[in-house]
Formats: structure tokens, C-alpha cells, sequence
């Protein structure tokens, strides 16, 4: 299969049945006025952390419909403390990927998740950055994750085995999460303990080679406390190309006090450890991917990315008064990454003095047609550099949040106030490895090269030892204050708002100073942070809104510089406006969601031609998204979206990039995965992921073709136990998944067509 090129205007069918889904939702709405059923929000009916409403100690009358555990594709509740539980009091497009959906789709890591997040891309390992690295709306977001709403910024490769659902929130979000958010947050939400005791053991296999099983024992130690644990344990090939070797193991054990009581405490803890391949993908020639088997893998067979990560989080919830609470949250990260990772970082020739290497077009590989048109492609060669660090990232936060409901006459007020203290260190030791290609000793850094068509599998050369470099080391302090409010004026208006203070304390130093990265550089940046948004809430299932917020990204927000000035840059600054419905459906079993907005970038910087960086851009993204997730009907559900970015590199980014589209940015993205019961025990699902064209990097020379990727399940339900069978990229669809920037532009193939088969068993 080739990939698929279309027009950048022209719709597929998945976006023209995701834009029908949402074409009259108004309608649909009152005719779905009924309110939607209650939600149970904890083991006892007590309050939603940080809500502050008022709840019975004892077990009040619900409604259970469908949840998570029953299969339910319908978002929960959310579980962000500093937002409403409700999400029809958010002003901002909100996406919920439960367990539900993981699991009917087989997804074992937060990237193969998050594919379910139109307007959300990959990007490979780059630079000094490994790890689940992600574009959204346009702009980066690697350093915008969070663990159970804390901060969770290090460099390594999550998993899903002790999560119980991942929550997307859209657009600059400073003023509740601080430095970041350009394109949103996205929160991770680990399995918490319940009263409710379960066991379950899962294990599948894939036709790649990848064995994996799962553990998760939930066990109630008395009737207000209770205890959990999640384990993972994988080995194997982890898609079907060269160099994807994996043997990673985790355990996430979490322990609760004072359930349904006033004061509860909830520790947590995750260790894991990974030992992964890298993947570089394949280099750029004449303006695309190169055209080579898709399996084509340029790195050698020793390299290695080993992470040990440890994670430690604290919770103290205390119920003041029946309106008013108060919540202290600390949590701590360390991860350690060892990496020797080897990326293809030119195409060439051997064509010169003695039969050296000669890259095209100084290294970047885009060289015009004219040069290589005539050069089979069983002529060329592979330049291959080493990108080799030992990364050490540790983070301590620590968050306290005051939640109450008070009036003032007849305007209804739910409060936050909150204060966050944080403290950031980040070293990275980085090692090269220099050798030789065709007899011809490489400039430094390079380890070798070999051919483009089949690349030989070997070990890295043992002439080419890792030679210590740089050691870049950093730290940060962050002390904040804020505060929002949300105004219920009447039953069908809200009005919130919120500012948030931030300053944000940081030094750099590297060991071997160079051209683009000083020996120290320090920053301080006081921002302050704003939320605004109107609520229309005509009837209990329908929800229109406004919003407005700001976010600022520091040029040492990310713990590393590569300025090239004695100064550290200024922040970059983002402003978003956005507008949008949300509507529940189907005795609120099915919620459809739509908006329009517009995220800008002021002091947006961009690397120059001799290596230093200049802030003085802007970058503009104008969009559209909606969603779908739910029951259609008793049997039939779905869980998709579709999202539309016309993204524009306004002015004053580095030469070359003028009104150019930013990298990794679809201009039309859409998902949608679907279930269906055709018998009691027996369920089938299909789903397609699409996307249009993208560019690998910011000066749009080099550009990856739009694909269709289908995906499909069945199932076989017993009270005991489960069987899934899912097969992926049901076509053998060629296609690419995450792209790299440097270099020219690079891009990581996709999966081709594979299978999984998973057996879970409860006891």
C-alpha cells in the first residue's frame, strides 16, 4: 500500500460522518431534554475533590447506567481537582479517554491512546528529548503532562497498565496548570483504590513477537480503607519494524484511608522500567520520506534507551464544612534515562576523495530532484550519528487547594483558591561516538554509514567508543498563587473567572560551553495568568460557552538552552479564544461536543542559520473541533472526533519560515472507533484514524502524504473472563506515524497490519 495524497481541502468519509454526527446537535437536544442520569462520583456519595458541594456521609439513591467497567465509552467524570467534576462548567473542549476505550482498542501506551485526540501528533525521539513527545494544536506539548493533575514533565515512554483514564483539556491553560499549556494539558489518572474488592489478570500476544500481561488486585482493608495494585510486564518486538526490541516492567501500588469519611488519604507510587529501541525513522530525499521498505531501520542492533522511573504522590482531602474543603497534594518524580541511540542523518553518496561519504545539500538531504534523479537508489548511503546521554530528571511538587460554595444574595459563588510550590533539577551527560565510513574517518559525532536499501543489522562499531561531552545541568523553582471563581447568576447562566501569579526561578550550566549554549544563564519570570468564560445553559443537557485564557512558555521552561545569546530569551506568550456547545444525548448516555477558536503565539522563537535562536515571531492557529462519544442505542456505541487547524507561521521566525504551516500539524485529523453487541457475549468494533498532509519541518520542504488507518475488534464477553482479538491497520496501510524536525525532517513509519489476542481473567 502507498500512502494516500489528497488536496489539503478534500474530506474523507470518516470526516464527513464525523461532521454529521454533530450538524444539528441543538435540535437533537430538546428532544433529549430529559436530565441526564446521576453519576456515582465516589464509594460513598461523597463530594468530587474540589468541587466543595455538600454530600451525605451515607450511600444516597443513584441511577447506574453504563461506566467504564460496563464497557461505557462515555467520558467520566473529571478528576482535575482545580476543575468542575461536571464537565458542562468547563469553558473549554474537554476529551476523556476511559479504561473502556483502551481496552476495546488494545491500547498498551499513552502515544497509541492519545491517537483517539484529533489535532494531536507524535514526534519521535529529537534532539535531547525522549520519551512520549507530543505536538497538539500545533504546538508542543512534551513538558505538558501530568500525573493525577501534578506535573509529570521527565523524559521517558508511559504506559497505560495503571491508568484508569487520560484526560485532554484544549488551549493555553496557565492560569490553573502554570508554564505551558500552548495547545492544552493532557492529565493522566491513575487507578485509585475502591471498597469494592477485584482481581484480574490479562495476557496477550502479538504477531510481532510482544508478550504482555497485566495485574490489577483491588483489596478493601476495612470498611474506610482499602488497597491496589497495577503490574506490567511486556517482551518482545513492539511493531513490525527493524530495531523495536522492548522488555519493559512496572508496578503502581496505591493505598486509601478515611473513605467516605472526612478526612481521606490516598498515597500512590509508580516504578517502572524500561529497556526500548529507539526509532529515527528514515531520513528525508527530494522533499519526502525516502522511499524504502517501511520494516528500513538505520540504527545499529545495540542501541538502547534504559529508563528507571520511581513516582511517589501524597493526597490529604479534608472536609472543612458541609460547602467548603481543603485538599494538599505532593507528589515526587525521578527517572534516570541511559540512552545510545544512533539516527540516520543524511544521505550521501561515496563519491569522494578515496570513496568518503559526500551528504546532499550540506547534511539536510533535500536535495533538488535534478541531483538524484538519476542515482538509483541502491547507490546511496546513510550517514549515521550517534545521539547518546545519560538523562537524570527529578521534580517535587506540592499543591493546596481551598474549595467552598457561599452566596452572595442571589448569585452562587464555587471558589478556589489555591498555592503551588514546585522544584525542578535536570542533568543530561551526553557521549558521542565517532568512526569511520568506507575506510574514511567521519567528523565527530558520526559513528558510520550503510546503504539506504538494506541497511545491514549490526552492533555498533567497536572502534567507536562513547566519548563524554557536555554535561548540561539546570534547576527550577516555581511559587504560585491563584484563584477562580465560578458566578452562577441563574439556573441557566455561569460566569468564571481566574488569575493565577507564577514565578518561575531558572539556572543552566553546560560543562564545554559552544556557539549556541552558554556556560550559565539564569531567569526569572513573573506572569500573570488569566481565565474568563461564559456558561448558557438553556436546559440541563445543553451547554454553549465563551472562554478566553492565556499561558507563557519560558525559553528555560523545558530545563535547556540552546539560545546562543548571554541572556535568556523572554517568554513565549499565548492568548486563546474559543466558542463551542456541548449536548447530551440519549438519556445522557451519548455527549456530542463542538467548538471554534484561535490559539497565538507572541515571541514565538525559532532556530537561525548559525545556530542561535530568535524570539520574535508569532504563530497562529485557527480551528474548529467536535466529538462524539457514547450510545447510539443499547447495543451500538462510539467514541470519535474531528479537528480542523489552519496553523500559519505569521512573521519573524527564522529565515525561511514566513507564512510557512508549523511542523507536524494536520491541516484535517479525524478518529472514530466504534462497538456493537450482536449477541449477549459476543461484541465487534471497527474504527479508522485519518490524517491529511504534514510537513516535517518548519520550512515546509519536506512533506509526509495523508493516510487512512483502519483498525478492527471482536470480542468474547464471559462474567469470568474476556477474549479480544485486535487486528491493526487492517489494509496494511502505509503510512507515517511521528515526525522528527531536525535534519532535514524525518518520519518514523507507522505499524503495519499486525494482531493482538488478549485473554483477561477476573476472579
Amino acid at each position: 500500500m502507498h500512502c494516500n495524497h489528497r488536496p489539503v481541502g478534500r474530506r474523507t468519509p470518516v470526516t464527513l460522518a464525523l461532521l454529521g454526527l454533530v450538524s444539528a446537535p441543538a435540535a437533537l437536544a430538546q428532544q433529549a431534554a430529559t436530565p441526564a442520569p446521576v453519576r456515582v462520583v465516589s464509594d460513598t456519595g461523597a463530594a468530587a475533590p474540589g468541587t466543595g458541594a455538600s454530600e451525605p456521609k451515607t450511600l444516597r439513591p443513584v441511577q447506574i447506567t453504563a461506566t467504564a467497567e460496563n464497557n461505557d465509552f462515555g467520558a467520566n467524570v473529571n478528576s482535575v481537582s482545580r476543575l468542575p467534576s461536571d464537565l458542562r462548567d468547563i469553558p473549554q473542549s474537554v476529551t476523556i479517554i476511559n479504561q473502556a476505550v483502551m481496552q476495546s482498542q488494545g491500547a498498551t501506551s499513552l502515544a497509541s491512546a492519545l491517537r483517539n485526540v484529533p489535532g494531536l501528533t507524535i514526534g519521535g525521539a529529537e534532539g535531547g528529548q525522549i520519551g512520549t513527545n507530543i505536538n497538539l494544536n500545533g504546538f508542543t506539548a512534551r513538558t505538558d503532562l501530568y500525573l493525577d493533575g501534578a506535573r509529570d514533565r521527565a523524559q521517558y515512554y508511559r504506559d497505560t497498565f495503571a491508568l484508569d483514564s487520560i484526560e485532554v483539556l484544549m488551549g493555553p491553560s496557565s492560569m490553573l496548570f502554570g508554564r505551558g499549556s500552548t495547545g492544552g494539558v493532557i492529565n493522566q489518572v491513575t487507578k485509585k483504590p475502591s471498597l469494592k474488592p477485584a482481581d484480574e489478570i490479562q495476557v496477550s500476544a502479538s504477531t510481532t513477537g510482544l508478550l504482555r500481561s497485566t495485574l490489577d488486585h483491588n483489596q478493601p482493608l476495612s470498611d474506610t480503607s482499602a488497597f491496589r495494585v497495577a503490574a506490567m510486564g511486556q517482551q518482545g518486538d513492539a511493531t513490525t519494524r527493524d530495531q523495536t526490541k522492548l522488555q519493559d516492567f512496572g508496578i503502581a501500588p496505591s493505598l486509601r484511608f478515611g473513605i467516605g469519611t472526612p478526612t481521606e488519604i490516598t498515597l500512590t507510587g509508580l516504578l517502572q522500567h524500561n529497556h526500548d529501541m529507539p526509532d529515527y525513522g528514515v531520513p528525508p530525499l527530494n522533499g519526502a520520506p525516502v522511499n524504502v521498505n517501511s520494516k528500513t531501520a538505520y540504527g545499529f542492533t545495540d542501541d538502547r534507551t534504559i529508563s528507571d522511573i520511581g513516582a511517589l504522590g501524597a493526597v490529604i482531602e479534608h472536609r472543612l464544612t458541609a460547602a467548603s474543603s481543603i485538599r494538599n497534594q505532593t507528589q515526587y518524580n525521578d527517572v534516570t534515562t541511559d540512552a545510545r541511540e544512533t539516527a540516520p542523518q543524511s544521505i550521501g553518496t561515496l563519491t569522494g576523495a578515496g570513496g568518503a561519504f559526500v551528504p546532499f545539500s550540506a547534511g539536510t538531504t533535500a536535495a533538488p530532484a535534478a541531483a538524484t534523479s538519476a542515482l538509483p537508489l541502491g547507490q546511496l548511503w546513510v550517514r549515521q550519528q550517534s545521539h547518546d546521554r545519560v538523562i537524570h530528571d527529578m521534580s517535587l511538587f506540592n499543591l493546596t487547594e481551598f474549595n467552598t460554595r457561599f452566596e452572595t444574595g442571589a448569585v452562587k459563588h464555587t471558589f478556589l483558591a489555591g498555592v503551588e510550590l514546585g522544584h525542578d533539577t535536570y542533568d543530561n551527560q551526553a557521549y558521542s561516538r565517532t568512526g569511520s565510513c568506507n575506510g574514511s574517518t567521519l567528523s565527530a559525532g558520526y559513528v558510520g554509514c550503510t546503504p539506504l536499501l538494506d541497511p545491514p543489522q549490526t552492533s555498533s562499531p567497536a572502534n567507536a567508543p562513547g566519548i563524554a561531552g557536555n554535561d548540561a545541568s539546570a534547576n527550577a523553582t516555581t511559587v504560585a498563587g491563584y484563584f477562580n471563581d465560578i458566578l452562577e447568576l441563574s439556573p441557566q447562566f455561569k460566569l468564571v473567572g481566574g488569575l493565577r501569579q507564577d514565578r518561575f526561578s531558572a539556572s543552566i550550566g553546560n560543562s564545554i560551553p559552544s556557539a549556541n549554549s552558554a556556560a550559565s544563564l539564569n531567569q526569572v519570570v513573573n506572569f500573570t495568568s488569566v481565565r474568563a468564560g461564559a456558561i448558557w445553559q438553556p436546559t440541563p443537557v445543553q451547554t454553549y460557552y465563551v472562554s478566553y485564557s492565556t499561558s507563557f512558555d519560558p525559553s528555560l521552561e523545558q530545563l535547556v538552552s540552546t539560545t546562543g545569546s548571554a541572556q535568556p530569551l523572554p517568554p513565549a506568550t499565548n492568548k486563546a479564544y474559543e466558542g463551542g456547545g456541548k449536548w447530551d444525548l440519549n438519556g445522557g448516555n451519548l455527549s456530542l461536543t463542538a467548538a471554534a477558536f484561535q490559539i497565538t503565539q507572541d515571541n514565538a522563537r525559532s532556530q537561525n542559520p548559525d545556530g542561535t535562536y530568535t524570539a520574535t515571531g508569532t504563530v497562529r492557529v485557527n480551528g474548529a473541533r467536535a466529538g462524539v462519544a457514547g450510545h447510539v442505542t443499547s447495543k451500538l456505541q462510539v467514541f470519535g472526533g474531528y479537528t480542523h487547524l489552519d496553523a500559519l507561521i505569521v512573521n519573524g521566525v527564522a529565515p525561511g519560515t514566513n507564512g510557512m504551516v508549523p511542523a507536524n500539524t494536520p491541516r484535517d485529523s479525524a478518529s472514530l472507533w466504534s462497538s456493537y453487541a450482536i449477541a449477549p457475549q459476543w461484541e465487534v468494533g471497527a474504527g479508522a484514524t485519518y490524517s491529511s498532509s504534514r510537513f516535517a519541518n518548519n520550512t515546509d520542504l519536506v512533506q509526509v502524504g495523508s493516510y487512512t488507518r483502519w483498525d478492527a475488534m471482536v470480542a468474547y464477553h464471559q462474567p469470568r473472563y474476556d477474549i479480544r482479538l485486535n487486528v491493526y491497520n487492517l489494509f496494511d496501510t502505509n503510512y507515517y506515524d511521528a515526525l522528527i524536525p531536525s535534519d532535514g525532517g524525518r518520519a518514523v513509519p507507522g505499524l503495519g497490519r499486525s494482531a493482538m489476542v488478549s485473554v483477561a481473567y477476573r476472579f
